[in-house]
């Protein structure tokens, strides 16, 4: 579906959301405590500001009594089988971010990946995929990376572990961190690394990203082997930017982050050309 044509669902969404909860005799603040969220929030899903997550979207089917018309709409705007169901919704709120900030300690976040890096994880993860189910991830990869030459302002700390770890040969991981060096270069991404000395640091546990909107609250979104969790609850937000500032405090400086990421990439070249 095309940015405008889902826009366009999504502020059809808001609309039919408003026109039942005013036949049900209900202000945003009565129908927020029935759905367990705050009557502005069901506001911002009036103006399509901001999206629903799943559960809220079955309460207010709940609610309403509207026969599951909010849960079918939301998962015909946002499932998409190229992702994890946990992680569909991330996507589609990183198109509307004004800010994006990610932790990785063993894997190049996806908005960072070569296509190359992207079809070798995969098939680590998935060593009896079908070819067009490798090439629809890494296509899926492709189409999010525009995020990165918008608006969105973003922010990256990898863990020196992604540096060290030759994935799909010491080439291809060359290529990968050069990738990486050149989004620094020109400005599309500030990367900072966390080195091997620093021992141990805020969030070891897995992958954490923070997003910033321009008209709706910040979310959180931790992601562990097999599943992931969006949270919007402002107090658990709060602390996901703590630890993230934790995190930056562990990392080295953005000019000596990427020093060391073009050294590593300078020994992957060598080791490349001796073998």
């Amino acid at each position: 579906m095309a940015k405008g044509s889902r826009q366009a669902a999504w502020e059809f969404f808001g609309v039919e959301l408003k026109r039942r909860r005013e036949d049900a005799g209900l202000t945003q603040v009565e129908l927020g405590l029935r759905v367990f969220v705050s009557g502005g929030y069901i506001g911002q899903f009036e103006q399509a500001i901001r999206k629903p997550q799943l559960d809220v979207a079955q309460r207010i089917d709940e609610a309403l009594q509207s026969d599951g018309i909010f849960e079918r709409m939301w998962r015909s705007l946002i499932d998409d089988h190229r992702y994890a169901g946990y992680f569909a919704e991330v996507v589609e709120l990183e198109r509307t971010a004004t800010k994006i900030c990610e932790f990785a300690p063993t894997m190049v976040p996806g908005l960072l990946q070569t296509p190359e890096y992207t079809r070798v994880t995969t098939l680590a993860l998935n060593p009896f995929a079908t070819d067009e189910y490798v090439d629809d991830l890494v296509t899926a990869r492709k189409e999010r990376a525009p995020v990165l030459a918008t608006r969105a302002e973003y922010w990256a700390v990898l863990h020196e572990n992604i540096l060290r770890t030759a994935v799909g040969g010491a080439a291809a991981t060359a290529r990968q961190l050069e990738h990486i060096a050149a989004l620094v270069r020109e400005r599309k991404a500030l990367v900072q690394v966390i080195p091997y000395r620093h021992g141990a640091y805020p969030s070891m546990a897995g992958d954490l990203r923070l997003m910033e909107f321009e008209d709706a609250p910040p979310v959180a979104y931790t992601e562990t082997t097999f599943s992931g969790t969006l949270i919007d609850d402002p107090a658990v937000v709060k602390r996901a930017h703590r630890t993230y500032d934790l995190l930056r405090a562990a990392a080295l400086p953005p000019e000596a982050s990427l020093t060391l990421i073009e050294s590593v990439t300078e020994d992957y070249r060598r080791c490349a050309s001796t073998t």
